[in-house]
Formats: structure tokens, sequence, C-alpha cells
């Protein structure tokens, strides 16, 4: 008799014990402190299961190399699930298409096409469907396509408002937010990223790749004299600028897109103006005449072909750099107003256009299969996919 009430005192004792835990508060110790670009501090569940990224697939990136990417429950944009297309005629009827191009993202996690979008155009932040979806934490990346640069008062009244709703919000700030315009923060936003999740030796790693593949560019050109520098441009053919009575587009001294000139590839930016995504007509283009063009996403992918064959660049012909055949296309990157992961392989094409002799030894077509197999931690083959996807297939066939 004794041991059945031992047994039955035991049983009691257990279940208050029991009763007591589940009565006590939730610990401060399930929660951690951050500190984000903006210099807020953000108390983030230690347990993170659902993620929103107001971004570009940037965020989204970094949590693929992660092993978390399931962890996504919205987009800030579309273009992480949208399949693109581009075509153009040459001068004498020839047609050229180019097919399936995509955020490298939307290749790597194609779940993302069934996630809602919370930014849409030229829409506000869909707050009521961010708050349905009950988000552990969001990330917001000022200079991302929803938030480029100069607008302060929306970034304001995006983060008040998402506060407003209880939720842990982490601020990014990528280069077209920064008073100026450098790459060299990067590898900060992606440790902010990996602190979050709780996984900084990672991200370190990530962000230390890519910051060793700028100072090897760096490297190679520092010692450039002033007089020998090659004169670059970042040409756009937009269809929006031909149909505003120009011939393409240009970015100023003050730009990320300048940046890559001047102080990675250590070039001149033959544009000396100010601006982003600046009209620049025929004659300007003419006058200018840079060594080395290089082709950006503008309203479009653009390759080289399209300034030497299509009808309505036939007035361009006379430009030093397209009798040199010194025209190149950067990887396609639509919506990529602040920099993604790949922004390594923009830096090298830039930097191999310009000075060919000091990279004689790097094959970038090559080099950027290591580069997505080294930041995305995939094979080969998707590599090459990869690769395919930004419309880069063209460094193979030219040997470049």
């Amino acid at each position: 008799m004794m041991i059945k009430n031992r047994k039955t005192q035991l049983l009691l004792l257990l279940l208050m014990i029991m009763g007591l835990s589940l009565a006590l508060p939730i610990s401060a110790e399930e929660h951690k402190t951050v500190t984000d670009m903006l210099g807020r501090n953000v108390e983030v569940p230690l347990s993170i299961e659902r993620v929103i990224a107001i971004d570009d697939g940037f965020v989204e990136g970094i949590m693929y190399r992660l092993g978390i990417q399931d962890r996504i429950v919205a987009l800030g944009a579309p273009c992480c699930r949208t399949d693109f297309n581009y075509s153009f005629e040459t001068v004498d009827g020839r047609s050229y298409e180019f097919k399936n191009g995509m955020n490298p993202v939307k290749y790597l996690i194609p779940e993302l096409v069934e996630l809602p979008v919370l930014v849409e155009g030229a829409t506000a932040v869909n707050y009521e469907t961010l708050a349905s979806l009950e988000p552990d934490v969001v990330f917001l990346r000022e200079g991302s396509w929803a938030f480029s640069a100069g607008s302060d008062e929306k970034i304001e009244k995006t983060i008040a408002s998402i506060e407003s709703l209880g939720i842990p919000l982490v601020v990014l700030v990528g280069p077209p937010f920064q008073e100026q315009p450098t790459v060299d923060r990067i590898g900060d936003e992606i440790r902010l990223v990996g602190e979050v999740f709780s996984r900084e030796e990672d991200a370190g790693d990530i962000a230390s790749y890519l910051e060793s593949q700028i100072d090897e560019i760096r490297k190679r050109t520092k010692d450039i004299p002033e007089d020998e520098k090659v004169r670059m441009m970042q040409l756009g053919l937009s269809p929006r600028a031909r149909e505003g009575g120009g011939a393409g587009m240009a970015w100023g001294l003050d730009t990320i897109e300048s940046y890559f000139i001047e102080n990675i590839a250590n070039a001149k930016n033959a544009y000396d103006g100010t601006g982003a995504f600046v009209v620049v007509s025929t004659e300007q283009i003419l006058n200018m005449d840079p060594d080395v063009i290089v082709l950006p996403t503008a309203q479009g992918y653009h390759p080289a072909s399209e300034l030497y064959t299509a009808p309505y660049y036939q007035n361009l012909q006379e430009l030093s750099a397209v009798k040199n055949g010194r025209v190149y296309a950067l990887p396609w990157t639509p919506y990529n107003w602040a920099k993604r992961l790949e922004y390594p392989i923009e830096a090298m094409i830039i930097a191999k256009a310009a000075y060919p002799e000091r990279f004689a030894d790097i094959n970038v077509a090559e080099w950027s299969l290591d580069f997505y197999q080294q930041v995305y931690g995939v094979d080969e083959a998707t590599a090459r996919e990869l690769r395919s996807v930004q419309w880069l297939d063209w460094m193979e066939e030219e040997g470049f």
C-alpha cells in the first residue's frame, strides 16, 4: 500500500512540475538581439521558420546556400519567379531570340513561383498579405527594386508599418542607398543575414569568398597609370531610351555602375556626368567614343550582336568599341538595383574587357562555373545551367 501511495505522490509531483513549466512566460533566451544596418536593435526569434525578404533575390540566394530556402513564405518582387525572353532583328532581317532568362534563385528554388509577391509594379507593400503569412522575421533591403535610391520617405513609412504589426524587421542597405555607392558593404549584409539565422560562420565564408574575387581584380589593375586607363561605358540599349528620342542610357560617376568601372577595374567612365539611367543621344555617344562598351540589363537583355547588327544602331557603327569588336554583354540581372551575390561576375567581365592582357590566364566562362559552385554549393552541371539562365554562354562560344 505504501508503494502505491509513493507512486501516486510521484505522479502528482510530476504533473505539478509540468503545470508550472507550462505556466511560465516565454524565456528571453528564445530571442536574441541583432543590430541592423540602420543601427536599429531588433529582437529576432532563435527559431525562425517563416521568412519574408523584400528584395530582389539577395536574401533568398543566401538562404539557398545555407540550406534553409524552404523557410521563405513570400517574395518582395516578381523577378524571382519569372522567366524572361528577349529578341531582336538584324539589319539584314535575321532574328535573334533568347529564352528562359531568369534570376539565379528562380532556377535554384523553383518553388518560388508558388509564393505570393508583396510588391507588384509601383504599388506599396501588401501589408494585409504580409500579416496573414505570420513571418518570424522580415528582411527589407534598401536600394532594391521596390525601394530604389531616393525613396527615403517611402522606406520610413514601410518600416513603421511593418513594425506596427509586431513583426521583427531587419533592414539591409544595398549600394544604391549608400552615400558613396560601393560593393564593400555587401559582405556586411551577408554577415547580418547569417547572424539572424545563427549561421555566422557559413555566411562569413560566402562574404569572404565574394570579397576575395573583387580583391583579386583590384590587385591586377591597381598599378595602371592614369594615361593608360581604358575609357569604358556601361551603355543601356533600352527601348525606352529610343522611344524617348535617345540612343541609349548611361550611368554617371555617382552610381554603382561607374564604381565597377573606376574603383574595381581601375578604368575610366567615358560618361563623366551624374545620375542613373540617363538617356543619351547618338551624338553624345559618338562624342564620348569609349574604347570598350559593356551592355547591362536595361529594360531587356542586350547581347553585343544587337549593337553590332540591329538596324536602330547602324549610326553607332563608327564607335571605336564597335569597330574594334570590344563590346561585351553583362549577365542577365533583372531588377538588379542593389547588386546580388553574382556581382563579382559583372566585375570580372568588366575588368577583362578593359584589360584582357592582365586577365589572359582567366577564362571567365570557366571561372564563372567555379564561382557558382563556390557561392551556391552546387555541382558543375547546375553551374552550367546558372550560367545559361544568366545568358552568359557567349563567353564559352567566344573563348572569353
